[in-house]
């Protein structure tokens, strides 16, 4: 799998381009998924108008980056704020797609009508065959490091 770096003028430029399959949508609330969805998150809120902007911090793996059988809600918003409302749920990639799957049947248990949306997807990665994000900026295979990746600029 190759290892791509992505630069912020990258991710600003995929941002844009998730934006424009967004702009004719109509959202009452963006729920971030923490840490990747943090970013594009809040570039999504801006260029959207969504001053309702809220976070699930969900934890797939641990410290020792194996994968958990079902991801760990850490933190999650109380159903009042998300009941019968259209939420676009935001992270950075839809690898296997445990975590985007989760939250957005968390936010239907809730009473939400939710949307997934990221930057990247992984079709060949996808464990939910039929399933996927519905808006994404790229398809890719690769193996990413964004620039909020201590990896990218701590080094």
């Amino acid at each position: 799998m190759k290892k791509v770096y992505y630069a912020w003028d990258d991710i600003l430029e995929h941002a844009r381009m998730l934006l424009k399959r967004l702009e004719d949508h109509h959202y009452d609330a963006l729920l971030a998924v923490t840490r990747g969805g943090m970013v594009p998150g809040a570039l999504l809120a801006e260029a959207l108008g969504i001053r309702n902007v809220l976070t699930a911090a969900v934890m797939l793996y641990d410290d020792t980056e194996r994968a958990h059988e079902e991801p760990h809600f850490l933190q999650f918003p109380v159903d009042a704020l998300i009941l019968d409302k259209k939420v676009l749920i935001v992270d950075d990639v839809w690898d296997s797609g445990r975590t985007a799957v989760a939250v957005r049947e968390r936010v239907r248990a809730a009473g939400g009508i939710p949307e997934v949306a990221v930057l990247h997807f992984k079709p060949k990665n996808n464990a939910f065959p039929g399933d996927g994000p519905d808006h994404y900026a790229i398809e890719t295979e690769d193996w990413i490091v964004y620039p909020w990746d201590p990896e990218s600029w701590i080094h």
